[in-house]
């Protein structure tokens, strides 16, 4: 269940950048003079440049629920189906959003190890002593935490390639 099994200890796995555009029309005026002159022909300005992306945090801090099915998890006796694994993750991330209680959530639903708490190093950043490095994880786990604010929380889907023991809700803590 280990990206790198002799160091992960538990199964563990980018957002869209916002674009904005504006759009003006100038306004036309008429001449102060006795002849009526024609509007000027309304020109649109060009939509402004997407907003640059903040810069990737070097270290993050996650809580994730795994929500898993049988025989992704090696040494967890999961009986549940992938479909229901799907349902449940999609149940547990809209009570997560609407606010309830993260690690009571944890507690009750991950089939990893509570608190699900995880200290990560982006990549090409050296990891501190009490880090995961981001490259040591799945794709997917990485991807989603590192597109989170502080207090966010997104889901990783089920991608046997890239978050293969199934669903991680993940919330980012720092």
């Amino acid at each position: 269940m280990f990206v790198k099994r002799s160091m992960i200890p538990a199964a563990v796995a980018v957002l869209f950048v916002p674009l904005m555009a504006c759009k003006t029309t100038p306004t036309s005026s008429t001449p102060a003079a006795t002849t009526e002159a024609a509007p000027a022909p309304a020109v649109a300005a060009a939509p402004a440049a997407p907003a640059p992306a903040a810069p990737a945090a070097e270290h993050i801090k996650v809580q994730h629920i795994l929500i898993s099915f049988a025989g992704k998890v090696p040494g967890k006796n999961i009986t549940r189906t992938e479909d229901e694994a799907r349902a449940l993750a999609a149940q547990v991330l809209d009570r997560a959003k609407k606010g309830e209680d993260f690690d009571s959530l944890v507690k009750t639903y991950t089939d990893d190890r509570a608190p699900g708490i995880y200290a990560l190093a982006n990549s090409g950043v050296t990891p501190s002593a009490d880090e995961f490095s981001r490259d040591r994880m799945v794709p997917a786990f990485g991807e989603v935490g590192f597109s989170l604010a502080p207090g966010e929380i997104g889901m990783a889907p089920y991608d046997p390639a890239r978050s293969p023991f199934g669903w991680h809700i993940i919330k980012r803590l720092e």
